[in-house]
């Protein structure tokens, strides 16, 4: 595999209730990026002609891609006897957005060791995929498949593929106030431009 140093890599982007960042940049770009959209209708029932077909919220949009990871590719580095982290880091980084922070559960454990009735859930934080300058859009990782191929002598993954299926959150998921609602939309505006070049041009 190899990479150019003007290559634009897709990302995870994580932001925490704090506005702080946290980039999970894709060590090699997937080959291909899978997108199911499921339009939210109602009226237009079979036999009603009296209901107007209209719409109920924004389409429900997945998004499917398989990262791949190589730490001796990324680094050059082939000697198995040396003891490195390998592509722990980099899958770490992705499972822990799937985590609860350690410090939550603890708060919360003593929150209910102290009589606490009822702990609130922890807020996860806004996760963006971004995939390229129109396409940066809130996001809920539904499913990880992680295959870890290879590994060293310290059973370190060293090569490793994972899979993510990630659900589109739309206006129709987030409150006005979150982050999120104003990104989807950007991220629609940029759909209804590039939409319009269409319009706009000669048949």
């Amino acid at each position: 595999m190899s990479t150019t140093s003007n290559l634009q890599k897709g990302a995870l982007v994580t932001v925490d209730a704090s506005s702080a960042k946290t980039s999970i940049p894709f060590q090699y770009n997937p080959d291909t990026l899978r997108r199911q959209l499921v339009p939210q209708l109602v009226g237009g029932q079979q036999n009603d002609r009296s209901q107007m077909v209209r719409f109920s919220g924004a389409p429900v949009e997945t998004i499917s891609v398989e990262i791949e990871l190589d730490y001796v590719d990324a680094s050059g580095v082939a000697d198995a006897t040396v003891a490195s982290s390998g592509i722990y880091p980099l899958l770490s980084a992705l499972e822990i957005l799937a985590y609860m922070p350690v410090s939550t559960v603890n708060s919360n454990a003593s929150l209910l060791s102290w009589g606490t009735l009822e702990v609130a859930p922890a807020p996860a934080p806004l996760t963006l995929f971004v995939w390229g300058a129109s396409r940066v859009v809130p996001v809920s990782i539904q499913n990880y498949t992680i295959t870890e191929q290879a590994f060293d002598n310290y059973l370190t993954p060293i090569r490793a593929t994972v899979a993510l299926e990630m659900r589109v959150l739309s206006y129709s998921d987030l409150a006005t106030s979150n982050p999120g609602y104003s990104q989807f939309l950007v991220y629609q505006q940029n759909k209804e431009t590039f939409a319009g070049q269409l319009s706009s041009s000669p048949v």
